[in-house]
């Protein structure tokens, strides 16, 4: 029987030892450098993210997932990690990240922080020690090192591409290379080694210890890898990429389980155990294996993101995902926004995307990113329809932040102030992610909007954040911050159990689903307005996306709350 360690930061009565917290939280993913700035210097930090806890218990989550805020050179936005067991100093120190956990628990909110297992930064003593010790070694054993091959040895050992573009071994002059599905500042590690495994165990109790509730954990789906001679083409894993047998090397491979059991195992040491969410870039079919209760226990569904604003997507998404939650038994997970992709106040503004392959916004960066192309109105107004139909479902809820201000991609970030290694090493196929992690503005009428005391931001904010930022839409009643907060509000005030049953209208553009308790959720994705059943006109209505004159009548592209 296993046996439950202490926090050392006890949340006290605030936080009841609720082992099932997880599954229906609204959950705020904070990017740390681009939250709030408490010292000035353009970069957002620990102090900042303590200082604005009051915004966050106002706006109504549950948890704040955390992306990376450890020592980093920002090779690829802090997911370059120099030590696992620290904490930036351009971001404070780990007595600043004491507090703020401290004050989240106070407030009661819970913390789930990132953690990034797949690779290292090149700046890792791990990594540093491989490089000066010899192939072969017990230091080049924890990433994945191999021979060069030709004549001389100078060819990487195979022609694959890392993600960010050009070649995924890089060499170290010595005849060998090292694999790095990423940036080249970022090794992948051997998971089959077991003293990776063990560290790793070793980091997941440290931040456990101090208080840390969960773990988001980047590219799960990465971790094992088979390297056995000779190695595929690039061309046969490009094949292979829906492989749904886990005999791709590089992605979702069966040792993975054994892997997230001995995890499991760790975060059962705790009461409540604590918890993690995946993102695994899997089919469908293979999500269950890290949202098993015996393995991570949750992973992100994509599939919302992907889609069109199109009433038959969504049906057929929310029919698959909840099929796939009862399967499992873990608590689906929505999510429209995040800090890899164009933000969806944009991507609802672009044309539709008909061969459905989700990256209309991609696609528009690419094309220049011109605002013209964009319906500024319709986005936001299918945003906010779009927010509060997810907001209605049972399961997870992940925002991210800046979303409750309706705030659309920033595409006019020049080339020399653009941070995304992306952009630098994959022109002409990346733009990169940089617009959506553009500083939130705070305060309108105030150096760098209120992000920071100073006019220092680490990437250019555009002089038409102002009209969104939070003090100008606070106190508006109509604005899309008071949406959110009265979304999440009445979403606590009427949540059951993890279940809906679909409201069989003759609308084919309308979908209604009610929760347990009574609550009903309509959205109208198409452009008309629809007469509304007398049978729902007549409940009392408690929350719209848009302007709802007529009770009688659902405007196009809205949603409505009926209790």
């Amino acid at each position: 029987m296993t046996t439950s360690r202490p926090t050392t930061i006890d949340a006290g009565t605030v936080l009841a030892a609720d082992p099932d917290w997880w599954r229906q939280a609204a959950v705020y993913q904070i990017y740390p450098r681009s939250f709030a700035d408490a010292n000035g210097d353009g970069i957002g930090d620990l102090k900042g993210i303590t200082s604005r806890i009051p915004y966050l218990v106002e706006l109504g989550v549950d948890a704040v997932w955390l992306s990376p805020f450890y020592p980093s050179a920002l090779a690829d936005g802090g997911y370059d990690v120099d030590d696992y067991r620290d904490v930036d100093p351009k971001l404070g120190t780990l007595a600043d990240f004491d507090e703020m956990i401290g004050a989240l628990h106070a407030a009661g909110i819970r913390l789930i922080a990132d953690i990034v297992p797949n690779h290292s930064s090149n700046r890792h003593e791990w990594f540093r020690e491989a490089l000066a010790s010899p192939r072969g070694s017990a230091a080049r054993d924890r990433y994945l090192f191999r021979d060069g091959e030709g004549p001389d040895g100078t060819e990487p050992p195979s022609d694959w591409q890392s993600i960010f573009g050009g070649s995924a071994w890089e060499p170290v002059g010595d005849g060998q290379f090292y694999l790095h599905l990423f940036a080249r500042e970022q090794p992948d590690l051997n998971w089959a080694n077991r003293e990776v495994r063990d560290d790793f165990l070793r980091t997941l109790r440290f931040w456990s210890d101090r208080g840390v509730d969960g773990f988001r954990v980047d590219v799960a789906h990465a971790l094992a890898k088979d390297l056995t001679y000779p190695l595929r083409s690039h061309a046969e894993l490009e094949e292979m990429k829906l492989a749904t047998d886990g005999s791709h090397p590089l992605w979702d491979r069966e040792e993975l389980d054994d892997i997230y059991a001995e995890w499991r195992a760790v975060f059962d040491e705790y009461d409540p155990p604590r918890i993690a969410v995946a993102e695994a870039w899997v089919a469908p079919s293979r999500r269950h294996r890290y949202a098993a209760p015996t393995s991570l226990g949750q992973a992100f569904n994509f599939d919302l993101l992907r889609a069109n604003f199109d009433a038959a997507e969504f049906h057929e998404i929310v029919d698959r995902n909840m099929a796939f939650s009862a399967e499992t038994g873990s608590s689906n997970t929505w999510v429209f926004s995040n800090h890899d992709v164009v933000r969806h106040a944009t991507r609802y503004g672009l044309p539709d995307d008909p061969d459905n392959e989700g990256d209309v916004g991609r696609q528009w960066l690419l094309d220049g990113g011109d605002p013209a192309e964009v319906d500024t109105e319709r986005g936001l107004r299918r945003a906010r329809a779009a927010s509060l139909f997810l907001l209605g479902l049972p399961g997870s809820a992940y925002l991210y932040q800046g979303e409750e201000l309706g705030l659309p991609e920033v595409a006019e970030i020049p080339g020399s102030e653009r941070q995304d290694p992306s952009f630098f090493r994959n022109a002409g196929v990346e733009v990169g992610r940089d617009g959506c992690r553009v500083p939130l503005p705070w305060v309108a009428d105030a150096p760098s909007f209120g992000f920071g005391p100073s006019a220092a931001s680490h990437l250019p904010q555009p002089a038409w954040f102002a009209s969104y930022a939070v003090d100008v839409q606070a106190d508006d009643p109509t604005s899309t911050l008071s949406m959110y907060r009265r979304a999440l509000a009445l979403r606590h005030e009427l949540q059951g159990t993890e279940k809906l049953a679909w409201v069989q209208l003759d609308e084919p553009e309308v979908l209604a689903f009610q929760r347990p308790g009574g609550w009903t959720v309509v959205t109208n994705f198409g452009t008309s307005p629809v007469a509304l059943p007398a049978a729902l006109a007549e409940r009392e209505l408690v929350l719209a996306s848009g302007p709802h004159r007529d009770p009688a009548v659902l405007p196009g592209e809205t949603t409505v709350w009926y209790r």
